[in-house]
């Protein structure tokens, strides 16, 4: 039972190591974080200055303050692991320290008593007494033997005593560099603090601001929210349409299929039972069958196919890693429904509003096929089918490719346009069948 428990405990503690380890980034992942941070608060702070050359306070100024803030406080979090981990370094180095300190004293120690009797025997006469008075000619080999360990043993307690006063420096050094490492760790993370307070400022001036013009400010959001749901109705039109199509051409082959068992049946009774056998077979691998030959999927009419199906999979098993449709830009209008700071306003989102500079390179996500190509509310929109997903890529100021194309991810779709505020933008949406998705928890990390 105490064996048990034994290995028990050591499984838990072995577990609970690499769960630890999986969610701590060590201090060359947070510095690479850093790294990616800064460049999209560098990005951010182009975008404003662009934006604010309209000399008017709007929504995308509150929108790119926001995301400053989102980034900057993840920036000073992540300086301030570094600085955790830093002191861990620390108090680990001290512990060497010490305990090299404690390892030195006790070498010195019983070197000191080694040489005091070295010295106190250090006759000839001692030495040349201790082999005469050896009882045989072995024995005194021994003593000869014993001698010269001794000596070989002093010898290498001196190179102790030395390689280990060169470990204790150099762990001294290293605490050292370590402790001048956390000063300037700390003074970065302090003038992060300071540049955050700034930010925050910044968002509040910017939402009294609006405040004071909040008629404005409902008119842009009612404006938004006409042209998202125009955006909506055209890709549920698509993605009703697509469906519709799939389910007429499946109800086609199976008719076909069955007028072609039937004929076949009438041959012999015998046929029939096969026929019939094997008809009943097929249409389960297409309908009923369907979750056995793909991993128990729910039935869609847009997967009734094997490519609709291999698109599906592909995409879902790309979840968290989809390249983005941009090469760069900030998403700075994120997904679902956002309150707007200091008012009773609320704005909602089906996709993601990444800011970048006008005629920017818009390309596929993934695998799929063109389905729409076209004016909606006067913006230029893509959407395309990937199995029973679908994207949606608006905002754009030209189109290259045409409905029925079919697209590899990477292809190039288009280019970025502006949106109802005047800013180079591109409005991103993902959805299942009807139903939207957040376009960022399938995407990759950014950096």
């Amino acid at each position: 039972m105490t064996k048990r428990f034994a290995i028990l405990l050591l499984l838990l503690i072995s577990l609970v190591g690499r769960s630890f380890a999986q969610t701590n980034p060590s201090r060359d992942e947070l510095q690479k974080q850093e790294q990616g941070l800064r460049k999209e608060l560098d990005e951010l702070n182009e975008l404003k200055n662009q934006i604010q050359k309209n000399k008017k306070t709007t929504l995308a100024q509150l929108n790119v303050i926001k995301s400053k803030i989102a980034k900057r406080e993840a920036l000073v979090n992540g300086i301030a692991q570094q600085v955790a981990l830093i002191d861990n370094t620390i108090a680990t180095n001290q512990q060497d320290v010490s305990r090299l300190n404690a390892e030195l004293d006790t070498l010195k120690s019983r070197y000191a008593k080694s040489i005091a009797f070295a010295y106190k025997n250090r006759s000839g006469y001692e030495y040349l007494n201790f082999l005469f008075s050896a009882n045989s000619f072995n024995d005194a080999v021994k003593r000869i033997t014993y001698l010269k360990n001794y000596r070989q043993n002093r010898e290498a307690q001196a190179k102790a005593i030395s390689l280990s006063q060169l470990d204790l420096n150099d762990k001294i050094g290293q605490l050292g560099l370590n402790k001048k490492d956390r000063v300037v760790t700390l003074n970065v993370q302090s003038d992060q603090l300071k540049v955050l307070v700034d930010d925050r400022k910044e968002q509040d001036k910017i939402i009294s601001q609006l405040k004071g013009k909040e008629k404005e400010v409902t008119a842009q959001l009612k404006q938004k929210e006409a042209q998202r749901k125009k955006m909506q109705a055209a890709l549920m039109s698509v993605i009703k349409r697509e469906m519709a199509e799939a389910e007429k051409k499946e109800k086609e082959r199976l008719a076909k299929q069955k007028t072609s068992n039937e004929s076949a049946a009438t041959k012999t009774e015998n046929t029939n039972t096969k026929s019939t056998t094997k008809s009943t077979g097929k249409v389960g691998a297409v309908e009923g069958g369907l979750t056995k030959t793909s991993g128990d999927r729910p039935y869609s009419a847009l997967e009734t196919t094997e490519e609709g199906r291999e698109a599906s999979i592909s995409i879902e098993n790309s979840k968290g890693a989809l390249p983005w449709p941009v090469d760069k830009g900030n998403v700075f209008v994120h997904f679902g429904v956002e309150n707007i700071p200091g008012t009773k306003l609320n704005r909602n989102s089906d996709g993601i509003e990444i800011a970048v500079p006008k005629g920017s390179s818009v390309k596929s996500v993934a695998n799929g096929v063109v389905k729409y190509t076209g004016d909606i509310n006067g913006d230029l929109t893509i959407i395309l089918q990937h199995g029973k997903y679908f994207t949606m890529s608006t905002h754009l100021s030209s189109i290259n490719v045409a409905v029925g194309q079919e697209v590899k991810a990477g292809t190039l779709l288009g280019k970025s346009g502006i949106n109802l505020e005047g800013e180079g933008s591109l409005l991103f949406v993902l959805s299942k069948e009807g139903r939207s998705l957040d376009p960022e928890t399938w995407l990759r990390a950014r950096r």
